[in-house]
């Protein structure tokens, strides 16, 4: 059977994204993976600088999604088949270019593990993200913001005369291009990815990549690496390194991902000159191998733990009663903490191979580590040797350059911009006028006329670019409200936190839409150290917010935002839940009612935090009343209503929300307010539906 790549549509219970939150990311959301300075001293020099290097400061000028929920319905999503007589792939161009499945005919397995639904959770970089699969990271520390935005797809000539799947988009944070070619030599159990980042600018850039595969654990699954030690992560912002296997507390082998209580990182120290490969094989010695050439050097185990906090998130982001997973990763740097640079008008390329792998299960699972690795890296040797991943790579390199055919997807139109503004020449990967949108609309007046231009009518302001060159034409740009908040949001991204607030005040004197100034100076009240002012501001910007959107003139029934579904391309021959013809999961979010809605619980949410911190709770109260009453009943703001409660003095009634049961969609990875909140409630154990603590003593 020749390689074929085709267009398919994947069914699956999903929950709708939601809108962006429009207001400006001017904090990262919690992220987990940082390292205290006192413990970053402790660390091999090159590893501490590259942890320092260029750390993410915001994830502008990408948005916040944080507006989805939990309920789920069957919903169609475009997905393009890769497949050979060996392997089938199945690709989500909408969702970041995830692999959804990857499938072995002769033995029937399934080498990922293949989520059977779709549940966004707040773990990316920009909040949704969802587990399962195999999933391309670039970017900053964390999972890419990419998560659950689309790339642009394409047919491309593969090396060996057949197709290949090119995938290919503008990373945001970093302002770098990147592709991943995907493609199924002839006979091969083994998928092929070539992947390469360019940085087209006359700077050096930080680069981040992690490909991250989910993989079905069991309690004799065993997750093997060429490492005799690892770098332990355990939430708790220290790296230390262990031995491997290292033995937890107890006795508890870590290389099975169900011997430990919870949950944790292990970056394996691949030895210089030593093979890159990294395998996870169930009791009979059957499972999954990742392999690359050497510049993707960095090898991660990732477990859940047997923990009651490691199960809860299992079931929140699978399905309850069906079998959890672990992560296996290979990245560019030796742990996820670090970054790497990337030199001006440079690029940095690997290739990686994914597929079967069989091994004497005795070898595998034998106490003796030397023994068990040495099993797994003459059985890969055999079945794909290492000289063959390096011409492999060297007879891709070629046809990276090569332009794409038949389109297959479309992304977003941000890196069509960029092109238009620098006239980067990027051969393989077209940015292409054409997918220039609504998003970029304003920003093309600015780099073509001089000047932002205002709405016709009263919207919340759309993203920010943050970029310097971006900056510098703001700063020349006519002097409207809306562009100095523009300017000020730039100008905070680039760490001149002063000057951004001149932005927003003199854009303040002048302004009709006064909330997304009076916000963002909340904002900078805050990270000032001025919580009293920080509440005035918020508690300014409300008021005019509430007034301005006019949901306070509705009655009846809220409607429920969501994606709307559309019929999709398909043909025949799909199998295993890819149905030709079903319905897509849909292109925008919402409408002007939507993006209000939006704004004001997003702003409602912060405003009534900063009321609270500062005891102003009958504020808070207010701000509470005014939201929209399907805003109220979102499980966040059930646990803002426990909190206002609680600051009321309402212990009972702040219990009784507890005790009536609600779900925090997108509660971040390692936060513990619900625990907080408990123990300030009652001495009672914490309930396991509550419990998402990913640390000892969390």
């Amino acid at each position: 059977m020749a390689t074929t790549v085709r267009r398919a549509v994947l069914t699956l219970p999903a929950a709708p994204l939601g809108p962006e939150n429009p207001l400006p990311a001017l904090r990262p959301l919690d992220e987990a993976h940082t390292v205290d300075e006192r413990a970053r001293g402790k660390l091999p020099a090159d590893m501490a600088r590259q942890i320092g290097y260029e750390p993410l400061r915001t994830p502008l000028p990408v948005r916040i999604l944080d507006g989805y929920a939990r309920e789920r319905r069957e919903t169609g999503l475009d997905a393009i088949v890769i497949e050979n007589d060996r392997l089938r792939a199945v690709v989500l161009p909408a969702l970041g270019g995830r692999v959804h499945s990857l499938h072995h005919k002769p033995t029937g397995r399934e080498l990922v593990y293949r989520n059977p639904v779709l549940q966004p959770a707040s773990f990316a970089l920009n909040g949704a993200w969802f587990s399962g699969g195999i999933e391309w990271n670039i970017g900053a520390t964390g999972h890419t913001t990419l998560s659950c935005a689309p790339v642009h797809a394409a047919l491309v000539p593969a090396p060996d005369g057949g197709e290949m799947l090119r995938l290919w988009e503008w990373e945001r944070l970093r302002d770098l291009p990147f592709q991943v070619d995907l493609w199924l030599p002839d006979g091969s159990d083994f998928l092929h990815v070539g992947v390469r980042i360019r940085n087209p600018h006359e700077r050096t850039a930080p680069v981040y990549w992690w490909s991250n595969i989910a993989v079905e654990e069991g309690e004799r699954t065993r997750v093997l690496a060429p490492a005799e030690s690892a770098w332990h992560f355990g939430y708790e912002r220290a790296l230390r390194q262990v031995p491997v296997p290292a033995a937890e507390p107890g006795g508890a082998d870590p290389t099975y991902p169900l011997r430990g209580e919870f949950p944790a990182d292990y970056f394996y120290e691949v030895p210089d000159g030593a093979r890159k490969w990294i395998a996870s094989l169930d009791a009979r010695g059957t499972g999954l191998v990742q392999t690359s050439t050497d510049t993707l050097r960095g090898r991660k185990l990732f477990v859940w733990g047997t923990g009651r906090g490691g199960r809860t998130w299992q079931r929140w982001l699978t399905e309850p009663g069906t079998p959890g997973y672990a992560e296996i990763q290979a990245g560019l740097a030796r742990t996820q903490l670090e970054h790497v640079p990337l030199e001006a008008e440079g690029e940095v390329s690997w290739l990686e191979a994914y597929g079967p792998l069989t091994a004497d299960p005795e070898a595998v699972h034998a106490d003796d580590w030397d023994r068990a690795r040495a099993e797994v890296t003459d059985r890969l040797e055999a079945a794909l040797p290492r000289a063959d991943v390096d011409a492999a790579y060297a007879a891709w390199l070629p046809y990276a350059d090569a332009e794409p055919g038949e389109r297959l997807a479309v992304g977003s139109g941000w890196g069509a911009l960029e092109v238009l503004r620098a006239g980067y020449k990027l051969p393989g990967t077209p940015f292409e006028e054409s997918t220039l949108g609504e998003e970029q609309a304003p920003w093309v007046e600015l780099l073509t006329g001089g000047v932002l231009p205002v709405p016709d009518t009263a919207v919340p302001p759309g993203p920010t670019l943050v970029a310097p060159h971006w900056r510098d034409m703001l700063e020349t740009a006519l002097d409207e409200p809306l562009t100095e908040y523009h300017l000020g949001v730039a100008q905070w991204h680039a760490g001149d936190l002063a000057q951004a607030v001149r932005s927003w005040e003199r854009g303040l004197r002048r302004a009709t839409s006064r909330w997304p100034l009076l916000r963002c100076l909340a904002v900078a009240d805050q990270q000032g150290g001025h919580p009293g002012r920080a509440a005035d501001h918020y508690a300014a910007a409300f008021d005019d917010l509430h007034e301005e959107s006019g949901l306070h003139e509705e009655s009846g029934p809220q409607e429920e935002s969501g994606l709307r579904e559309a019929a999709g391309p398909g043909s025949e021959g799909a199998q295993e839940g890819v149905e030709e013809g079903a319905e897509t999961l849909g292109e925008k979010r919402g409408g002007d009612r939507a993006a209000w809605t939006a704004a004001t619980a997003a702003l409602g949410r912060e405003a009534i935090a900063a009321l609270l911190a500062v005891d102003r709770t009958a504020e808070a109260r207010g701000v509470w009343d005014r939201l929209p009453a399907e805003v109220r009943r979102r499980g966040a703001f059930r646990l803002a209503e426990a909190r206002l409660l609680l600051a009321e003095g309402e212990k009972g009634a702040a219990r009784a929300v507890f005790d009536a049961g609600f779900e925090v969609p997108d509660l971040r990875e390692g936060a513990e307010t619900l625990g907080e909140v408990w123990a300030a409630l009652t001495d009672d154990p914490l309930p396991d539906a509550y419990e998402f603590r990913m640390r000892p003593g969390g």
